[in-house]
């Protein structure tokens, strides 16, 4: 009589164990017909099988991945890693949770809202995205609706700066006009029809010769929801432009290079029509500690429920944490570096000639302040002594 032969489960094959400053880092090669979510579904009785803080599973190729195991909380004291990926508009910002560095590609992601209370850490994680593009060839231009006291100390770099929403009512359309000029010579230089709509071109600048190309533009906006507030008819007029005016260009800025960073302490369908336009455009979402679970819904609700929960649940104690996400559902913890305003404030000062010259924002430039004097003069000059 035959006998029935018993199928054992095959393990995946191990490689060489890697100790690293947080604890190991192994491959796996997994046997005919498994997959890295079976791997990943695993990774919680791992991490009490081995008594770790956390292991982590990332897909390296077709059937290898790789565990990291993490001994202790790295977001506790943020050091980053020695290769954190920076390059051209790209700035490593963060550190996530599986000891990798959070990186703002703004050419992988051209859009991004950024939300958190006061004193949440939302600050610190606009200074790192300052100062790591003021040594890059790209122009930044700052909307701060709060009289400029954020972003004012980076004035020697920036090449334009609306410090209420009355200035940012008459730069955004500057900015919108930049975004059709370039436009234009994307179909002058490749000849397509001037009676095209801008929507149905493909290409972006960076098809374009260097010599040719225009510089990016990185905007960024903190506290948007004053750039929603309306007292009067009037002030509802220059509220729907404006808003318009930021869905056209978080709509169509990616091809002429304009990027947009949206930051603000709240965000909700409460502030008034086109704010879930808005925020359907930006693509990156970062969300630190908020005031109200709906503000976490308006940031992560349409990645994953986790997410919201993970934001709602940081500690008021660990400024900086927040939770990264994208509109593939993936997401990460991560926590910002402590980076002083003086140090961000020094980077821009030392840039200051790297400002790109374009005279549409020049009315916009906003006066750089005067270097500090290490032995200023007395205010007052003592009269000489008389005997």
């Amino acid at each position: 009589a035959a006998t029935r032969r018993e199928v054992r489960p095959v393990p995946p094959r191990r490689g060489v164990i890697r100790p690293t400053t947080t604890g190991l880092r192994l491959r796996l090669r997994l046997a005919p017909g498994q997959e890295p979510a079976d791997v990943a579904a695993s990774a919680e009785r791992l991490r009490h099988a081995w008594g770790v803080h956390a292991v982590y599973v990332t897909e390296v190729k077709p059937g290898v991945v790789e565990l990291r195991l993490i001994g202790f909380d790295v977001l506790r004291t943020v050091r980053m890693p020695r290769k954190t990926g920076g390059g051209f508009l790209k700035v490593p910002v963060a550190l996530r949770e599986d000891t990798t560095a959070f990186v703002r590609d703004y050419r992988a992601v051209p859009h991004q809202l950024t939300l958190g209370a006061t004193l949440s850490g939302k600050s610190m994680y606009l200074r790192h995205l300052v100062a790591g593009l003021a040594p890059q060839p790209v122009a930044l231009v700052g909307i701060d609706c709060k009289r400029g006291v954020e972003l004012a100390p980076f004035a020697p770099r920036l090449s334009a700066l609306a410090t209420d929403p009355q200035q940012a009512a008459e730069l955004l359309p500057v900015l919108v006009k930049e975004m059709e000029d370039r436009y234009d010579l994307i179909k002058t230089r490749q000849g397509i029809a001037p009676t095209v709509p801008d929507e149905e071109i493909t290409s972006d600048i960076w098809g374009l010769p260097e010599d040719e190309r225009p510089v990016p533009v990185v905007l960024f906006v903190d506290e948007v929801a004053e750039l929603f507030l309306v007292a009067t008819k009037k002030d509802e007029e220059r509220r729907d432009e404006m808003v318009t005016q930021l869905v056209r260009l978080a709509q169509l800025g990616r091809a002429a290079g304009i990027y947009l960073e949206v930051c603000g302490q709240r965000f909700g369908a409460e502030l008034g029509k086109g704010a879930t336009m808005l925020r359907a455009q930006l693509t990156g979402r970062v969300c630190h500690r908020v005031n109200d679970e709906a503000s976490a819904k308006m940031a992560l609700g349409d990645i994953a429920p986790e997410a919201v929960d993970a934001a709602c649940a940081i500690a008021p104690e660990r400024p900086g944490l927040a939770v990264a996400g994208d509109t593939s559902g993936g997401w990460s913890r991560i926590r910002t570096p402590y980076l002083s305003l003086a140090d961000a404030a020094a980077v821009c000062q030392e840039t200051a000639g790297l400002v790109p010259d374009l005279p549409a924002l020049a009315p916009f430039r906003p006066a750089a302040s005067a270097a500090p004097v290490d032995d200023p003069a007395p205010v007052l000059v003592p009269r000489p002594a008389t005997g």
